[in-house]
């Protein structure tokens, strides 16, 4: 407000002496003239001020007045008790005259105390002493009752004249005791108050001091505050600004336009009727922040934000408002802004269909975002659903091809039957067919006739559609029953190829429909038939990847001693990734874990994983140590990369390189209880001891697989019989809220106090306790728990390199089958322990040692310290030997060579079953060895 009295101390504009003259008397005059508001301030402050004097001097006359009457009443008393306890007055008044002895007392007293009577009195109130003698003897004028009761009256009473002239008589009465305490008589002392004026008189000229000089200060202040009013109302009369106020009112709340004013704190300061409407303003909004309004965050933002609008146009409710804002001072000041809005939907209002067409573009905006949000073919009809109804239709129903729900092309030979995928609005009243049901459409049924047409039909009655009711009469009847009433049915297309049929009903209760309601009808179903056909796509590639998946990973567990094995595989919700495990049974009872990640999701990422677990297998049938395994498996990533990031590669986001995976490859020996395993990037396993210790084995991390030429680094980790040994991949550890430091630390609380649990029992805990929510990627789990051979199954013992030490061999080997109840392989084992000793000694290397296990199968190993390989060849009729190892391959099920640091162990396996030999049907040696011969004929 302070600058619109600016102009006033301009200055560039110096007001002439005459000008000043004249406001001075202006000035005088608007104080004189009782028109002005000056003038009437002027007077009351007079009139006030009169009074207060006034006030003052009437309060100050009475209370000088009441300290005279109280003085008197004092002295009276204390003039009354001083005569009446005089020695002697009470045997005075007995004495035969009373008067002569108490009559000069009383004057004397009366002249010492300044009252004007001293009044001795017998009980019956006879006077015996009065200033004038005349009155003595006469009845005492007051109240005496009191006194002769022991008490002292103080009262104002007219008695006989007194010297003192006229005025308000003050009298005190008090008894007079004898010397056993009785009253023998009253003694009353008075005086009269005659003026006052002396009290008040000297104070009176403060009293009217003050009044001038409040009078000045009034005077003074409002010539002050007159030029001040006239500076910041430039000039103008009250009536003038009476009636600018009212003109500024009148034009501020008729506007069609909102006015908004924002002070320079972020207030609303002003706000005019139409901006309360728009805005849905509260009524006490006026000085409170505008972030406290509850307006619309759009219209917010612009609100708090000190930039200018120009013909911005934000939602606010159902309007759409063209807001200008502009600064409260442009070439600066204390801030604030001016904010007019303008509702632009008003003007389709012109037409009569501004709110039907408001609300069919918000119900398209809504379709547009609301359906579609996944990539399930359910969800997306039930959104279909769930934004037309109850906006645009009371009741809504979808019914889709099975071949749709599976994923599948859609054909035209599905059309007749189709499974309800989805209801919205009120099904409570009226009769539908389930979710999930099969309905089989009339050939005159309206949904028919739309898939037939590729077009929408409208049913504005639905009594009066006899294929409608032809489908299910009595459930036509209930339907119509329920105040079903009309309806539009539109096929839902994509690609030019029909889905399914979306039907819209409305009640009796709403408007039925209109042609026009058909464009609307066939927009939500084109939009959601998109999102559908999308759908619809990613559920096939999602069950064809689920299906690769599955069929590359392991379906049955491999017969196998040294683990007891348990695996969950849980795909990602949205896409199938390249996880992977396995188990693979190695030479020696020996067993090979494998836990894999490729990078990435779908049927590449799937493809992938079962080109990589295929050459583990090929890898591991080599029985090539954990860290060579890891580095082919490298070597082949980085291929696999070169080859597709070749020219002839296809250029779809299914054929981009593998860019990398993790694996880790574990060996587990049950004969020694050691598990030795390296891992390429890939989350450390985690081992429960028997007693139920969660502990890391502190596997050294290697780089991930395809980045090509770093070593991966192998760790020897005895496990107890009874261990179990976890591995995952980062799906089950890691998701986006949280880090794999914060999956791990869940892992290892989940894992608390297992050792008593199967392996099964443990996988099942875990995934019911990590299993995130929603999937975003596989999750592989594969737990086992370690066996170890006992000391009674395993027979070992060296060779000396002579060849005629073999029947030594042979008998050692009788003896332990007859300890182990196997005679009956007795024969086959000897022949296979005898060649392969012959050939360990004949061209191997020392040490030569023999090793028997016995498990599921019977195991022969011979080891030697050579790393030269025998193969099986054919022998030819001249030769005198070559034939061993043919017969080995014909009497065992399997036989092998693996290498090991010191040299190489051929192996060989005989299938047991529950312990004993099992007949494989070998003809006769003779007869294999004619058929030999008989080869080279």
């Amino acid at each position: 407000m302070e600058e619109f009295s600016g102009r006033a101390g301009d200055p560039e504009r110096h007001p002439s002496a005459g000008s000043r003259s004249r406001a001075r008397s202006q000035g005088r005059a608007s104080l004189l003239d009782l028109r002005s508001a000056a003038g009437q301030v002027f007077l009351l402050q007079v009139v006030v001020v009169v009074l207060l004097v006034l006030g003052a001097v009437a309060a100050m006359v009475l209370q000088a007045a009441g300290d005279a009457l109280q003085q008197g009443r004092r002295e009276s008393v204390v003039a009354a008790q001083t005569f009446a306890g005089s020695p002697g007055v009470a045997e005075a008044l007995r004495s035969p005259d009373p008067t002569a002895v108490l009559q000069p007392r009383a004057e004397a007293v009366r002249a010492r105390a300044g009252v004007d009577f001293v009044v001795a009195m017998n009980p019956e109130g006879i006077r015996y002493t009065y200033p004038y003698p005349r009155e003595i003897g006469k009845k005492f004028v007051g109240n005496i009752g009191p006194a002769l009761r022991g008490r002292t009256v103080v009262e104002q009473a007219g008695g006989p004249p007194l010297p003192a002239g006229r005025g308000t008589a003050v009298q005190a009465t008090v008894p007079v005791y004898d010397a056993h305490g009785k009253v023998v008589g009253l003694v009353s002392a008075g005086l009269t108050v005659h003026n006052v004026a002396r009290l008040w008189m000297p104070q009176l000229p403060i009293i009217l001091g003050c009044g001038a000089a409040a009078l000045i200060l009034a005077t003074v202040g409002t010539r002050l505050v007159s030029r001040r009013l006239r500076r910041q109302t430039r000039g103008l009369a009250p009536t003038e600004l009476a009636q600018l106020y009212e003109h500024h009112e009148a034009v501020l709340h008729a506007v069609r336009e909102g006015v908004l004013i924002i002070d320079p704190e972020g207030r609303l300061v002003l706000a005019n009727d139409e901006a309360a409407r728009l805005l849905s303003l509260p009524a006490d909004v006026m000085g409170r922040p505008v972030a406290e309004a509850g307006l619309p965050e759009p219209i917010l933002r612009l609100l708090s934000s000190p930039e200018p609008a120009s013909d911005e146009v934000h939602l606010a409710g159902d309007r759409l408002l063209m807001v200008n804002k502009r600064p409260t001072y442009p070439r600066g000041g204390p801030g604030g802004s001016v904010v007019t809005l303008r509702d632009s939907t008003e003007l389709a209002a012109v037409s009569g269909r501004a709110d039907v067409a408001r609300e069919r573009l918000k119900l398209l905006y809504e379709a547009g975002t609301g359906i579609g949000t996944t990539l399930d073919v359910g969800r997306t009809a039930q959104e279909l659903t769930d934004v037309a109804a109850p906006q645009f239709a009371d009741l809504v129903t979808v019914d889709l091809l099975d071949a749709v729900l599976r994923g599948w092309e859609p054909t035209a030979e599905g059309w007749r039957h189709l499974r309800r995928a989805a209801i919205g609005g009120e099904q409570g009243t009226v009769p539908t067919y389930p979710v999930g049901e099969v309905i089989t459409f009339d050939p005159d049924a309206p949904q028919m006739r739309t898939l037939r047409e590729a077009r929408g039909v409208l049913e504005r009655d639905l009594r009066e559609a006899p294929g409608w009711r032809k489908q299910d009469p009595e459930r036509a009847r209930g339907a119509l029953a329920g105040g079903l009433r009309s309806l539009v049915t539109v096929p839902l297309r994509a690609r030019h190829v029909p889905l399914g049929v979306a039907s819209f009903y409305r009640t009796a209760d709403s408007p039925p429909f209109e042609p026009e309601d058909l464009a609307i009808a066939e927009e939500l179903a084109a939009r959601a038939a998109v999102a559908l056909d999308n759908a619809r796509r990613f559920t096939r590639e999602h069950a064809m990847a689920v299906t690769l998946q599955r069929s590359l990973l392991p379906r049955g567990q491999p017969e196998q001693d040294a683990l007891e094995v348990a695996w969950r595989y849980l795909p990602a919700e949205a896409g199938v990734g390249g996880d992977w495990f396995d188990v693979i049974p190695l030479p020696g009872a020996r067993v090979a874990l494998v836990m894999g990640d490729v990078v990435g999701h779908g049927l590449h990422a799937a493809a992938t994983m079962g080109r990589l677990r295929t050459a583990v297998h090929n890898f591991s049938t080599l029985d090539l140590p954990v860290d060579e395994v890891l580095g082919n498996l490298d070597d082949l990533v980085v291929r696999m990369d070169n080859e597709e990031d070749t020219g002839d590669a296809a250029t779809d986001h299914e054929s981009v390189g593998v860019t990398g995976a993790t694996c880790l490859y574990a060996v587990y020996d049950p004969v020694t209880g050691v598990c030795t395993m390296a891992r390429a990037g890939h989350p450390e396993p985690v081992v429960v001891s028997p007693d139920g210790t969660v502990s890391c084995p502190g596997v050294p991390a290697s780089a991930p697989l395809g980045l090509g030429g770093y070593p991966f680094e192998t760790a020897e980790v005895p496990l107890p019989e009874g261990s179990q040994l976890v591995l995952y991949t980062d799906g089950l550890v890691e998701n986006r809220a949280q880090g794999i430091d914060y999956g791990m630390k869940r892992l290892r609380r989940a894992l608390e106090g297992a050792g008593d649990r199967t392996p099964e029992e443990t996988c099942q805990a875990l995934i019911d306790t990590l299993e995130p929510s929603p999937s975003l990627d596989d999750i592989a789990l594969l737990t086992a728990r370690t066996r170890v051979f006992p000391s009674s199954r395993v027979a070992e013992w060296a060779v000396p390199p002579d060849p005629a030490l073999v029947p030594t061999v042979r008998a050692h080997c009788r003896r332990t089958l007859r300890e182990w109840g196997l005679e009956e392989t007795g024969f086959t084992t000897e022949l296979i322990l005898s060649e392969l000793v012959t050939n360990a000694i004949r061209y191997g290397t020392p040490p030569v040692g023999v090793r028997l296990l016995r498990g599921r199968c019977l195991i022969c190993e011979v080891s030697d310290g050579s790393g030269t390989s025998p193969r099986l060849r054919r022998a030819a009729t001249t030769d005198e030997g070559g034939r061993g190892l043919f017969l080995v391959a014909q009497f065992a099920q399997r036989w092998g060579t693996r290498y090991t640091p010191r040299g190489k162990v051929i192996w060989a396996e005989q299938t047991l079953q529950d312990g004993a030999p099992v007949g494989q049907g070998t003809p006769p040696v003779d007869f294999l060895l004619e058929q030999f011969d008989d080869f080279e004929r």
